[in-house]
């Protein structure tokens, strides 16, 4: 099975993610199939930079986000829906 789900990067104690699509048996920091975005924690707002697009691909195509990955995306989606009607 194909998952969106965290990758970490960083030092210890200053997590840095990247948001990948992964086969579900693949190790956390292993390969993956292709790379969605960021997320970094430790800035104040956290930084959420996820392409939306390639997102719903993929979940389209039957590749199911974890839970924090769910979250996160509803997070980005609410960024970038004022961007939006600002324009």
């Amino acid at each position: 099975m194909v998952k969106i789900r965290l990758k970490r990067q960083g030092a210890k104690k200053a997590p840095y993610y990247r948001v990948v699509v992964a086969d579900s048996r693949s190790p956390r920091d292993g390969r993956n199939i292709e790379e969605l975005g960021t997320y970094d924690p430790m800035a104040k707002p956290a930084v959420i930079q996820i392409n939306m697009e390639r997102a719903k691909y993929w979940i389209a195509n039957g590749a199911q986000p974890t839970d924090t990955v769910r979250g996160l995306l509803k997070l980005a989606e609410a960024q970038q829906a004022p961007a939006e009607q600002a324009e």
